[in-house]
């Protein structure tokens, strides 16, 4: 089956590159894009208006295979020729992704080939800037751009309360689109970050205008929505999985559940982005293994002596850090475990079945 390429651009292929030169590893394949994903199989697409199920590659069903090496929604996939079965999956050139929920250390892959991340935080009671840092430090290890995207700005009686908190982020080159989520003039202002052969994904606390801002650039009422409790704004979750959507202006978004815990995957990083100038402060330090306590010559606790740098601000870089640094360990150590266990499977088949 031959589907055309411009089907391709309206679920976010990007025009300019070789769907033919994609597909070389597996000859005679069919290119198609996850666009949902279940417990029961992935749900797939080749154009907007229609998807299928597909069954997965054995490995991808194995418990400990590493999630990295399975598809996620977003993930361009090789279909065979019946279009039944996935082949394998395609190079991606960003990966949004955070630590799962829960005790048990396990990345959580959320979106894959995105241009995009907007992040969506309402003006009201729920509203919290050191949790939007949080979110740029995922969308900074992604690979993706992130946009931030203030709701309920009919609802807000002081927008500029809101905007002045993130204001150093805007100084350094984030956008900030304050809005009405359920107004099409105001949400135009994203029809730029989703043109064809674009993709972004939603993310965002439950309650904070997601699947609202998804009607609202569809122009159909197909996403979910619930009020916010009104003692705390906190938003009660309509989305219950992530799906991919092609809109009117031409490019795709993800809509994705609301996230309240939001765990560092361990491969953030501290010494570009908005957190760059303790890596600069740092290599101003008198002593290289300078711990920025109560050592002579800390340019760290001269930054915040002089009013340039905020006890606050630097608090919260190393809680932030301390905790990508464990969940780095962890995570090295996982993937140890993991080797390690996959020698001893394949030396037990050797010895079983290899030797005469």
């Amino acid at each position: 089956m031959t589907v055309p390429n411009s089907d391709f651009a309206a679920i976010g292929w990007p025009p300019a590159q070789s769907i033919a030169e994609a597909l070389k590893p597996w000859p005679d394949a069919q290119l198609a894009r996850v666009v949902a994903q279940h417990r029961s199989g992935y749900e797939l697409a080749q154009h907007p208006d229609h998807s299928f199920r597909a069954q997965a590659p054995a490995g991808w069903l194995r418990p400990r295979t590493d999630p990295e090496l399975r598809a996620v929604v977003g993930d361009w996939v090789a279909l065979d020729a019946a279009g039944k079965q996935i082949l394998g999956l395609l190079p991606r050139h960003a990966l949004l992704k955070r630590a799962a929920a829960g005790e048990h250390f396990q990345q959580q892959l959320i979106a894959a080939n995105i241009d995009h991340v907007l992040l969506v935080s309402g003006m009201d009671a729920d509203f919290n800037a050191k949790r939007i840092e949080r979110y740029l430090l995922l969308i900074a290890a992604s690979g993706a751009k992130p946009v931030l995207v203030l709701t309920k700005l009919d609802k807000c009686g002081d927008p500029a309360f809101y905007i002045s908190q993130l204001a150093a982020l805007a100084e350094g080159g984030i956008p900030v689109h304050a809005l009405n989520a359920k107004s099409p003039e105001e949400a135009a202002v994203l029809h730029t970050y989703l043109s064809p052969g674009k993709s972004a994904v939603l993310v965002g606390s439950s309650g904070a205008g997601k699947s609202t801002l998804t009607n609202t650039l569809l122009g159909t009422e197909k996403m979910k929505t619930r009020s916010v409790r009104e003692a705390d704004a906190k938003g009660r979750h309509t989305t219950t999985h992530r799906a991919l959507i092609a809109l009117p202006q031409g490019g795709c978004l993800i809509d994705t559940p609301g996230m309240r815990e939001l765990k560092l995957s361990g491969d953030e990083r501290f010494d570009e982005g908005m957190f760059a100038e303790f890596a600069t402060l740092a290599g101003q330090c008198r002593f290289s293994d300078c711990s920025h306590g109560n050592e002579p010559g800390c340019a760290v606790q001269a930054a915040i002596a002089e009013g340039r740098l905020t006890l606050e601000r630097y608090q919260h870089y190393c809680k932030l850090k301390d905790e990508r640094d464990a969940a780095a360990m962890t995570l090295a150590d996982r993937r140890a475990s993991d080797k390690a266990l996959s020698a001893r499977v394949k030396r037990h088949v050797k010895d079983k079945y290899g030797r005469k």
